[in-house]
């Protein structure tokens, strides 16, 4: 191959940059073919001229430590479903007038799933998973998660201070979608007493009594984190932008739900955005630049239409058909749970 093309779709994480680093500079040390990274994803490509750029040893070096992606991003171009026009064949095409021989496909699930219907399409592919949601099927970690962990617990420690000193249920709403990787995490690592996650819906029953409890024993606070897609039994998730399906919110109406079942009072925080941003941990940059260095690998073997992973500790790769599509949720008999029931922390139900 003489010209591949990069890019990164969904939404921002840090950990991008380092990718981008680590495949350009790996096929670099290869010789390898040309990388041409499309900016803000599909819509770069199928601009008019279209908007490329470039990635040569120089332009990249010093990124490792930036957050965001220095190719921008966007979660709302899906190619099969272009304001309801299917534009796939459009962007095929686009590749063989650019010249472009494969794609590395830096992004979550539904990137993946973009990548895959690419490939059915003709085009090889090499995928890149990264989300701080971690809901990637095929791989134990995605980079992105460990950053917004580090934030996740920052913020409850810091609510934890605020909470004891004013004697008030304090509420952390973290990102995560249908996934409770980010609120179960950190909320064992900042010591929540209380942890709800979109896997186990919620009675506020429990959770007020949990709390009432936890008064009557000389407890004078409790610390709650929940996850964005989290609902209550019968009930549904909420959405701040229903149209668009974007979670958010459920972290006031837990708070609100907890101060009239327990007379306590109750206060929101929804972590939103600071989550994505920033720049990279140290683990979440060893594991993007590994991934990246193995998706160059991967070109140079000519192996495509997979994904790279991380399982049980070694970096290695899966079929792309095998888990486009799907999410990775928290099993019901995960380890993390069941150090969290361990601990005397309740899980909402």
């Amino acid at each position: 191959m003489k010209r591949i093309a990069v890019l990164t779709g969904g939404g921002d994480c840090p950990g991008l940059n380092a990718v981008l680093r680590a495949l350009t500079l790996a096929l670099h040390q290869a010789k390898g073919p040309e990388v041409v990274g499309l900016c803000d994803a599909y819509y770069g490509l199928l601009d008019e001229p279209p908007r490329l750029m470039h990635l040569r040893p120089e332009l990249v070096f010093e990124i490792l430590a930036d957050g965001g992606t220095i190719l921008g991003t966007s979660n709302s171009g899906d190619p099969f479903s272009w304001q309801g026009e299917n534009r796939s064949g459009e962007v095929l095409q686009r590749f063989k007038d650019l010249g472009i021989d494969g794609l590395i496909s830096i992004g979550g699930d539904g990137s993946t799933r973009i990548a895959a219907g690419l490939m059915d399409g003709g085009l090889p592919v090499i995928a890149i998973p990264k989300t701080i949601d971690n809901d990637v099927e095929g791989t134990d970690v995605t980079f992105g998660f460990e950053s917004a962990l580090h934030c996740a617990t920052d913020a409850l420690d810091r609510l934890r201070t605020t909470g004891e000193s004013h004697r008030r249920v304090m509420v952390l709403e973290t990102m995560g979608r249908d996934a409770g990787w980010i609120a179960l995490t950190s909320g064992i690592a900042g010591g929540a007493d209380i942890i709800v996650i979109p896997e186990i819906p919620y009675d506020i029953k429990v959770i007020g009594d949990q709390i009432a409890s936890m008064r009557g024993r000389g407890r004078s606070y409790a610390l709650v984190v929940v996850a964005e897609g989290a609902r209550p039994k019968d009930g549904t998730a909420l959405f701040r932008d229903p149209e668009n399906a974007r979670l958010g919110g459920v972290g006031w109406a837990l708070a609100r739900q907890i101060e009239e079942h327990t007379g306590i009072e109750s206060r929101a925080t929804q972590l939103g955005h600071l989550q994505r941003g920033g720049s990279p941990s140290p683990v979440d940059r060893v594991l993007a630049t590994s991934f990246g260095a193995a998706a160059a690998r991967c070109v140079m073997a000519g192996q495509w239409n997979v994904m790279v992973a991380l399982k049980e500790g070694k970096i290695t790769t899966v079929p792309i058909s095998e888990i486009a599509g799907k999410i990775r949720v928290v099993p019901p008999n995960h380890s993390l749970l069941m150090t969290a029931r361990s601990l005397g922390v309740c899980m909402g139900a």
